[in-house]
């Protein structure tokens, strides 16, 4: 009897002695060591499993607080940085009858009543992504760069779609089940997790004011197309580009009064159509001058003080990654998602490799910003139209998202919020809230009257936030959470890809302010 007391105390020693070891170790681990043996790895998962456990935890905790209605008295506040068009996070959920639902509303733990879209559907939207109007910036990218500028959007391109697969990867772990399951929900989810424990909400902060950046100015841009379009189409009437910026943000300033996307989303699918229609009528002009095309001007030399501008506006014309979570949680097969990055990414860097070199080889040193200024008169008139309308109707989009995650992340009611809520207790939008949206249009249309250079003000935004959104977060983060299953290889690249993508945003980053500040000063000389 004694014996078998002794034995038993032993092994309760024992145990109690590796769950301490377990412990330290994954602190460690969490730190981004490695596991040194076996049993650390085994004292790693039991970790873990309570780690996931407490994570679903808070994540039911958040789902009741969505639950209850915005206005209440000691509502908390949802997870910081999640928003509505994300799937998710932490925004209130639409009406179970909202169509609205079926675009960006849910969450993974309960969205399972949402059609869920194909991975052709899914295709198309990162196509419209990466496929935008911003393409007719890539010609001007191929003047500084030459030959290494179509290698960039080739590179661009394979390292997107690598950024968007380990990104994706992230949202999963493995459970006490040896199961790969879904633990996260979007970018601002999988930031959080990295910074946690120590700052569990630092993560969601920076993904956020990246987000903001990227929006604002991606509004921005199209405020100053549609001003340099309407002034090279119209070149005799007496109005200037100024002047063409302030009409457009005149048309633009109902956006302020928007509740949801409904009206917008009608004319997505005709804005995505008459897109491709205009890019095949511009090719098929430099086709038509195919005789005239200048292979001896495009070289392998580059400009050491314009270059780095054209990679930030390379990685501008790539940038998806900030969805893509939501996208792929919504997918009806999950695992063809590998499959459709690889697809949509070749097609893009087909179609821009070539629209760039065609469209250089026609105009070769003439080659300007927006490459439709190039065209003859008569068409340049029909098309830069048809692209101001495109401008006009996809402005809404980037100003609605920048405008929510404004809200969520400073106006919403709770203990976490910076300011008031902008929201009456019947959910009309009072009248303070709508004077800071009318602010934020006003804002856009004074940096585009200030800055009105299309391709410097997208190569800055490419090398500030579209390098750190699609290279520099999503490598560091793979690196972060998936640490101990990561191979050689992934590691080799993950940490080329952090490198190489900080070396490209800081120069591209400066050089494109050196730009715009040398051409503030040219303006004002004049």
């Amino acid at each position: 009897m004694a014996t078998l007391l002794r034995s038993k105390l032993s092994n309760v020693a024992t145990s109690v002695s590796n769950k301490s070891q377990a412990k330290v170790s994954g602190m460690f681990a969490r730190m981004g060591f490695q596991a040194a043996t076996d049993e650390e790895a085994v004292g790693f998962a039991h970790c873990d499993d309570l780690d996931f456990e407490h994570r679903q935890g808070l994540q039911m905790d958040i789902l009741k607080t969505e639950s209850e209605p915005c206005g209440d008295e000691g509502a908390e506040p949802p997870v910081e940085g999640d928003i509505r068009y994300q799937r998710g996070g932490g925004a209130p959920l639409p009406p179970s009858g909202s169509k609205d639902q079926a675009v960006g509303a849910g969450g993974e733990f309960g969205g399972h009543d949402k059609p869920k879209i194909t991975a052709w559907e899914a295709g198309w939207n990162v196509t419209n992504a990466i496929q935008g109007m911003f393409v007719l910036g890539l010609p001007y990218a191929i003047l500084h760069g030459g030959y290494l500028g179509l290698f960039l959007i080739i590179f661009a391109a394979v390292v997107c779609c690598y950024t968007g697969k380990i990104l994706i990867a992230c949202l999963y772990e493995e459970n006490e089940d040896g199961e790969v399951v879904r633990v996260r929900d979007s970018y601002v989810a999988i930031a959080n997790a990295c910074c946690a424990p120590r700052f569990p909400t630092l993560g969601g902060r920076v993904v956020n004011v990246a987000q903001i950046i990227e929006l604002v100015m991606t509004c921005i841009l199209y405020v100053v197309v549609s001003g340099n379009l309407m002034y090279n189409s119209f070149p005799g009437l007496p109005v200037s580009q100024k002047s063409w910026s302030i009409i457009a943000t005149a048309v633009l300033l109902p956006c302020a009064f928007l509740k949801n996307l409904k009206a917008v989303s009608k004319f997505s699918l005709l804005c995505t159509l008459a897109h491709f229609v205009i890019n095949i009528l511009v090719i098929a002009y430099c086709l038509s001058r195919a005789r005239d095309w200048a292979w001896e001007k495009v070289k392998f030399y580059i400009d050491v003080k314009k270059f780095p501008i054209s990679i930030g506006i390379i990685v501008f014309s790539y940038t998806s990654q900030i969805f893509l979570p939501s996208l792929e949680g919504n997918m009806q097969q999950p695992s063809e998602f590998h499959c459709m990055m690889n697809w949509t990414h070749i097609a893009a860097c087909v179609l821009k490799g070539l629209f760039a070199l065609v469209a250089y080889l026609t105009w070769a040193d003439e080659t300007k910003e927006v490459i439709t200024d190039n065209l003859p008169g008569s068409i340049r008139a029909v098309v830069n139209i048809f692209l101001v309308a495109k401008a006009l109707l996809s402005y809404p989009l980037p100003f609605f998202a920048a405008v929510e995650v404004l809200e969520k992340s400073l106006f919403q009611e709770g203990s976490r919020a910076f300011f008031p809520t902008c929201y009456g207790g019947d959910g009309r939008l009072k009248s303070w809230g709508l004077t800071l949206r009318c602010a934020l249009v006003v804002f856009t249309l004074l940096m585009a009257i200030y800055v009105p250079h299309f391709a410097l003000l997208m190569g800055l935004t490419g090398s500030l936030t579209g390098a750190g959104l699609c290279f520099l977060l999503p490598s560091l983060f793979h690196l972060r959470l998936l640490w101990r299953k990561l191979l050689w290889h992934q590691v080799f690249f993950d940490v080329a890809i952090f490198v190489i993508g900080g070396i490209c945003s800081v120069s591209g980053f400066v050089h494109s302010l050196e730009g715009l500040i040398e051409a503030y000063r040219t303006n004002a000389e004049d």
